[in-house]
């Protein structure tokens, strides 16, 4: 066995027990902690797999931007740990039920008949002048360009979506229009009461 396969497999053991505590732990923070490890080690094998722009993609994006926001909201909620702890064993025949399918499916589709070590060849060593994001861009633009763009419009309309949600009138809303304030007057403003400085008994 190549050192090559032996990081590989290690690399391999670590995602996936960071995918199982992602899962299985209580405490959101310790959830969005193990998926930061387990986006670091699929960070890990990419570039085993000379795919160098994906796994600065995967740390930058996914582990410097969105888990961190991921974890921000996490950590400002007030979240009931307790009422998650009681919600566990309601749900756990279900869970193990949906997990076992899961796992013959799995078992079904990538198998030794289709992911052997005989069926699937080692990657082949690139040149010194091999560009990743190159051929990236070339195969996106290429073969999966309606793919691509059907994926930009989807995250087009979501993001107008989330705006659209946002910005929607709330009854006991108070606003105030700085154009309504430019145009008042100053007697508008400020009503002037003359009464007398004594109150006469």
């Amino acid at each position: 066995m190549s050192t090559e396969q032996i990081i590989f497999y290690v690399f391999s053991l670590i995602l996936i027990f960071a995918a199982g505590m992602v899962i299985t732990v209580r405490n959101p923070v310790f959830a969005a902690l193990a998926l930061v490890l387990a986006f670091f080690t699929s960070a890990a094998i990419w570039v085993l797999l000379e795919a160098e722009f994906l796994a600065l993609t995967l740390v930058l994006v996914y582990v410097g931007a969105v888990m961190v926001l991921f974890l921000f909201v996490v950590m400002m909620l007030d979240i009931n740990l307790a009422a998650l702890r009681e919600g566990f064993a309601k749900y756990l025949p279900f869970g193990a039920v949906v997990a076992i399918i899961m796992l013959a499916q799995l078992a079904v589709i990538v198998g030794p008949e289709q992911f052997g070590l005989d069926k699937m060849a080692d990657p082949v060593a690139k040149p010194a002048d091999y560009s990743n994001t190159k051929a990236l861009g070339a195969v996106l633009y290429t073969d999966y360009l309606y793919p691509f763009e059907i994926a930009a419009v989807i995250l087009l309309v979501a993001i107008i979506a989330a705006i659209a949600l946002t910005m929607r009138k709330r009854k006991k809303r108070q606003t105030i229009q700085p154009e309504e304030q430019v145009l008042v007057k100053r007697n508008e403003r400020v009503r002037m009461v003359k009464m007398p400085a004594e109150k006469k008994l």
